[in-house]
């Protein structure tokens, strides 16, 4: 096991340093450091704060320049706030992992629990009234199931009602200063967590459904029905731990994508997110911002990935080998 695990490491570190050198050469290209001395004719301005950023070095020897800084902690500053970048990350993680943690929690057990429930009652009733409502939940859009959601469930019944306050807030995760976990805080966090997991449960759900049923139509799980085995433990026992394989595929890519794609429930519910931070980075130019969001969001889906890679070799020996 421990070998497995450093070799995927070593995957994880050498795709973590592509991935960061072409996000800075794409920023680089893309986003000019000097756009504000555009209209400036005098070169030697330009001359001199070309060399102060090295710009007029190659592009390699700028990125080695660039790790060298970042892996010390030195992640360079904000050219539309003037902040340190580092800050404004630690900021908005905090945020995003205010939305993803019980976004992922919820959102994997009622997927799971769905799914091998739509596969063992395969055709029944309750099947075709699930796969009806996660066909529903896979078509609609997180911005447009937002929208509504803050339509229906706070502004609406505030005058239905009859009510002073609307029971659920859809600004921000506090009222005005106010900070901790409270009564405030959960109807803050209520109606983005909904936007976020309505399409990832109705997805992952179908998922687990069809892993499920593949599972249940093996060999070893008929072998087992014929022995005389109980149903519950061919179900948990011999049919569910094989049918989670694949779905640790799905979720770890998911969930590893979700820590910088955030934008759109973000931006609805005033999130000051990951999401929201790369949106106003992008709108204001803000090239040091854009390089160190792209490597740390990169680095979230390749340690999930790494974490599905160790998973498989716990569900399946048989990985371990690969």
């Amino acid at each position: 096991m421990a070998s497995f695990l450093i070799r995927r490491l070593l995957y994880s570190i050498i795709v973590l340093f592509v991935v960061s050198f072409f996000a800075f050469a794409a920023v680089r290209a893309t986003f000019n450091p000097l756009a504000k001395l555009a209209a400036s004719k005098d070169v030697e301005v330009k001359q001199r704060e070309s060399e102060r950023l090295g710009l007029n070095r190659p592009m390699v020897v700028q990125y080695g320049d660039f790790m060298g800084k970042f892996v010390q902690g030195n992640w360079g500053q904000s050219e539309s706030t003037h902040e340190a970048v580092s800050a404004m990350i630690q900021r908005s993680m905090v945020a995003t992992l205010q939305l993803i943690i019980p976004g992922v929690i919820l959102s994997i057990v009622a997927a799971i629990g769905l799914g091998v429930y739509s596969a063992v009652k395969q055709y029944s009733a309750g099947d075709y009234f699930l796969t009806a409502f996660s066909f529903v939940g896979i078509a609609l859009p997180p911005f447009w199931f937002g929208l509504i959601a803050i339509e229906f469930l706070a502004v609406q019944p505030k005058s239905w009602f009859g009510l002073q306050q609307t029971p659920l807030y859809f600004v921000g995760l506090h009222s005005g200063d106010g900070a901790g976990v409270n009564w405030d805080y959960f109807r803050h966090l209520i109606l983005p967590v909904l936007t976020l997991t309505v399409q990832i449960i109705a997805g992952w759900s179908r998922f687990q459904r069809a892993s499920m049923l593949d599972v249940l139509s093996a060999d070893y799980v008929r072998t087992a029905k014929a022995k005389g085995v109980p149903r519950k433990q061919v179900i948990f026992k011999h049919a569910f731990r094989n049918a989670l394989v694949p779905m640790v595929t799905v979720m770890a890519l998911d969930i590893g994508a979700l820590f910088g794609g955030l934008v759109i429930t973000e931006s609805i519910f005033s999130i000051p997110g990951m999401g929201r931070m790369f949106l106003n980075a992008l709108q204001n130019g803000d090239a040091p911002v854009l390089a160190v969001w792209v490597i740390v969001t990169a680095g979230f889906v390749l340690l999930f990935n790494l974490f599905a890679d160790l998973t498989y070799g716990l569900l399946d020996p048989r990985v371990r080998l690969a």
